[in-house]
């Protein structure tokens, strides 16, 4: 692993995670390569903001809990691949509804060089500190449709205020948000910009 790479459950007491690209719950309905463990790797940089981030939430009653963070660019590759095969149906009900596989690309949802392969990209959520339970947000991770915008208009007003609660909480810890996608947050004075890794998740 990259020196400047560590898990990020390691480095930011309490946080949660649910690899989903090292499992089958994700997108593509496999575990995707590169992905050898269900633990989710960041810059030093991204842990120390997390770790701001995590305390803030706290504050509010919510833990963070991430889906992923850095992506090898061989799992980019392989979401590409994927996207040119013939659908098969089985994960499109709950991840790509409206869109045809091989459309992701063109909506934004998947793209050949993605800001996660640089290390400081997190996809995320919210959960109740005094259940555990996930807060409601109104669609969930991956979910390739406009009701994951930012602003959507589908959503509750409950939903609504939890995806600003973690709007408010990532940007004020310096995090940019990415406006198709709630979960998705990049540290906005990131280590390297420039680079697109492809280290194993080990």
């Amino acid at each position: 692993m990259n020196d400047d790479f560590l898990y990020i459950d390691a480095l930011v007491p309490g946080i949660r995670w649910d690899a989903k690209y090292a499992t089958w719950d994700n997108f593509t309905g496999k575990p995707v390569d590169g992905y050898l463990a269900n633990r989710i790797v960041g810059t030093r940089a991204l842990c120390t903001a997390l770790e701001q981030a995590n305390e803030n939430a706290a504050a509010r009653g919510f833990g963070l809990l991430l889906w992923d963070g850095y992506r090898p660019q061989r799992a980019v590759d392989c979401f590409i691949r994927w996207s040119e095969q013939p659908e098969d149906g089985r994960t499109k009900l709950r991840h790509y509804p409206h869109i045809d596989r091989a459309e992701m690309i063109e909506h934004g949802y998947v793209a050949t060089r993605s800001g996660h392969s640089r290390g400081s990209t997190v996809d995320l959520t919210l959960y109740h500190l005094d259940t555990g339970e996930l807060v409601s947000m109104g669609g969930g991770h991956d979910l390739m449709d406009p009701i994951s915008r930012h602003r959507a208009r589908e959503i509750t007003r409950a939903e609504t205020a939890h995806r600003e609660h973690l709007r408010s909480i990532m940007e004020g810890c310096g995090f940019d948000r990415y406006d198709c996608e709630w979960w998705h947050y990049t540290l906005r004075n990131e280590p390297h910009p420039d680079a697109y890794f492809d280290f194993p998740i080990t």
